[in-house]
């Protein structure tokens, strides 16, 4: 029962919130109906700690080790980001640039994004985890065109075409994994992942192969894998700085999650090595393209927008290296990044919200202004770029390491591409941070609760993994692998 009430909390909250509109209960509501969800959350994972995986719902939704973190992170995430929303939000509105009847829209799509990413973690059906994939799209799209600018409506139909057009290649190769299937499971079976792995290697080897053909490159557009990232730094650029840290710090997950359910599937029959080095294909150039990328923006918002291009192509890259190490590295990649990002997008939201401009080059004496928030900002930055004793240092090094003995050509493109992002995120904060202030003291207290309660869990990632989670690592490690 607890398993539907992870996702039936959020779909509430959604209609409860979207009919109290613009009233000012909002974010409160806001707030506890993402504590309530996150509440569930920890009461799952205690159950699947003593009694391991289980299904729910007649077996329509499932957790295991794997869903179980991404599940427990969604939730920490988006309730932080809804605390973090009350203060940012309510000074949008101060300042004229949100309407207060939007407010009612915001809070219900918050809700009913997380909704669609939770079930797309504990769908135990392959077409539900499309529908869910789907309703993230159309949620997100809603809220990143939430202050019907000319730029911002552009960046909210670019990004609806593109997943939309990506979903539906990912459609298509579910299809086909459903067509392998179905002479060997039968109808409804044939689109459980629980039955689906059972009989992997007896799968329709050509088949599979195609299907993860369409499955990487459909589910990969939410990723924001190059070639396919178009939509990304717009989305993230003029979209509410909140649903910039949720999109960058859950949703990418999400579809990566897709990709690698997938990867297991196309990986159990003759194909086994191909799945994987499509993903570090993909995941190579999205370092390398992201990367390089970073030095030739101005945009606060888009910089970072690049920079999670880059660490989710890091991510796919060692999933798709495979084997014990590298997906561990990558479990701890993508959890580092979730939480350093989304404080990443806290601070340089305020940073611009204060300023009056997203523009870098006329941001300059943060921490003279508002040494609170310039000294974050730059913990932030520093962390994102994976500077130690932070965690994305220990996923990135563990990801170098896995990559020099099961790639090692790859290497020194990884240690250029890194390099590369640190100098050009450094090189920007930086200036932003200890250049000579251009404005007035900012005297607004900033809401820095949440990106420095991000910030601490980072830097325990970096110094000691708590057992309990290099456990659940370790356990999902071994569902991903041969």
């Amino acid at each position: 029962m607890i398993l539907l009430w992870i996702v039936l909390i959020p779909l509430i909250g959604a209609v409860v919130l979207g009919a109290l509109g613009q009233r000012r209960a909002g974010f409160s509501g806001n707030i506890a109906v993402s504590a309530a969800t996150l509440v569930a959350a920890c009461v799952m994972t205690v159950r699947v700690l003593n009694d391991g995986p289980f299904t729910a719902w007649h077996h329509e939704l499932f957790v295991d080790p794997l869903s179980v973190f991404l599940v427990d992170l969604t939730a920490f995430v988006a309730f932080t980001t809804s605390v973090f929303s009350q203060t940012y939000m309510r000074a949008e509105v101060r300042l004229g640039h949100l309407k207060p009847t939007s407010l009612g829209l915001y809070h219900a799509m918050y809700q009913a994004f997380i909704f669609t990413m939770l079930l797309a973690l504990t769908s135990n059906n392959i077409g539900v985890l499309w529908i869910a994939m789907e309703g993230a799209t159309l949620s997100t799209a809603l809220l990143v065109s939430l202050y019907r600018t000319q730029a911002g409506l552009e960046a909210a139909w670019k990004y609806f075409i593109l997943c939309g057009v990506g979903l539906a290649l990912a459609l298509l190769g579910t299809i086909m994994v459903y067509f392998a299937a179905h002479s060997v499971l039968g109808a409804h079976q044939a689109l459980l992942w629980t039955h689906l792995y059972s009989v992997r290697g007896r799968l329709e080897p050509p088949i599979m192969a195609i299907a993860f053909v369409f499955l990487i490159v459909g589910y990969g557009t939410k990723v924001g894998l190059v070639p396919l990232h178009a939509w990304l730094p717009d989305a993230h650029a003029e979209g509410p700085t909140p649903i910039s840290a949720v999109l960058s710090g859950l949703l990418l997950n999400v579809a990566l999650y897709a990709i690698v359910r997938f990867k297991v599937l196309a990986s159990g029959g003759a194909v086994a090595a191909w799945p994987g080095r499509l993903m570090i294909g993909f995941g190579l150039v999205s370092v390398l393209v992201g990367a390089f990328s970073l030095g030739g923006q101005r945009d606060l918002k888009r910089l970072f927008a690049y920079s999670s291009i880059e660490h989710m192509g890091l991510a796919t890259f060692a999933f798709g290296l495979g084997g014990p190490l590298a997906t561990f590295a990558a479990l701890l990649h993508i959890t580092a990044h979730s939480l350093t990002k989304s404080a990443v997008f806290f601070t340089t939201g305020q940073v611009a919200q204060t300023a009056g401009t997203k523009d870098m080059d006329r941001i300059t004496g943060i921490v003279d202004r508002n040494p609170a928030l310039g000294w974050t900002l730059m913990a932030s930055c520093l962390a994102i770029v994976g500077t130690p004793p932070f965690g994305i240092f220990a996923s990135e090094f563990l990801i170098l390491i896995a990559a020099l003995h099961q790639a090692p050509w790859s290497v020194p493109l990884l240690i250029l591409a890194l390099g590369v992002a640190f100098a050009a995120i450094f090189r920007r904060t930086q200036a932003m941070v200890f250049g000579v202030a251009d404005g007035p003291r900012i005297s607004t207290p900033p809401s820095l609760l949440a990106p420095l309660a991000h910030l601490l869990l980072v830097l325990v990632l970096g110094l000691a993994i708590p057992p309990l989670l290099a456990t659940w690592y370790t356990e999902a490690a071994r569902l991903l692998g041969p």
